[in-house]
């Protein structure tokens, strides 16, 4: 009888012991019997190691470094170009332009960039007033240009590679609102040594208080420009027919 519990016990133990082998040891067993077939799930597994490095990182080929490289030096092209000021501050040292360029005789202008009432941004800002029943005796229209260097109209080489500029952005507002400006521009000067290219928004007619303009340069050759700002306004019996006075501040190129 007790030989009888003995072979039980060890047909038992026997038949519980082989359903227990560790993955290890019947992965073992399986290769010495020369069995290699395993499930998927493990062999997707063990593709998964196989592309890890000894500290279980994943293995980048030289593709990949070279497709991130070029992503990021797109990255950093898009986003090289810092704000270039026309206009920051009266006196700043971050403005590029000078606004020397009265249109057509500036008789008929007054100019402050040290105006401090009310200006969006920083101390200053620039008050102008077109003087109408002057521009009427006159020729009826009148402007400004911010040129580099002063005055410079095209017969002297100056101005700036803007290239990477996606727009030109300012703040403007009327002294009482419904003041129109025929153009802003950017550009445009010709001469001896022209500037590559112009963009141009307007008729803009200001509101009384402060709002910010856009003039889209994507697709603009900005490789030489002397002009950086302008505008011109004109009068008649419908168009600032009265009065314009006008405020700036802000502008730059982004």
């Amino acid at each position: 009888m007790n030989r009888l519990w003995v072979v039980l016990l060890i047909s038992i133990y026997f038949f519980v012991g082989c359903e227990n082998f560790a993955p290890k040891d019947r992965q073992t067993l399986e290769k010495k019997n020369g069995n290699n077939n395993v499930s998927s799930q493990q062999q997707k597994s063990l593709e998964q190691q196989q592309s890890r490095g000894p500290l279980g990182l994943t293995q980048f080929t030289p593709q990949d470094f070279s497709a991130a490289a070029d992503l990021q030096k797109q990255n950093s092209s898009l986003n090289s170009f810092q704000p270039f000021y026309i206009f920051s501050d009266k006196g700043s040292r971050e403005n590029h332009y000078v606004p020397s360029g009265f249109m057509p005789n500036g008789k008929c202008i007054l100019f402050n960039d040290a105006w401090t009432e009310n200006c969006y941004s920083g101390k200053t800002c620039i008050k102008v007033t077109y003087d109408v029943q002057c521009s009427k005796e006159d020729q009826r229209w009148a402007g400004i240009y911010w040129l580099n260097p002063a005055n410079n109209w095209g017969n002297r080489k100056g101005g700036f590679s803007l290239t990477g500029a996606q727009k030109l952005t300012f703040w403007a507002k009327g002294d009482v609102g419904g003041e129109q400006i025929q153009e802003f521009t950017l550009g445009g000067i010709t001469g001896d040594f022209p500037d590559t290219d112009i963009a141009v928004i307007g008729p803009v007619i200001l509101k009384p208080e402060w709002r910010q303009y856009i003039i889209d340069l994507r697709g603009k050759d900005l490789s030489y420009i002397s002009g950086g700002f302008a505008w011109t306004a004109t009068t008649t019996d419908h168009i600032n027919p009265e009065s314009c006075v006008f405020y700036l501040d802000e502008i730059k190129f982004e």
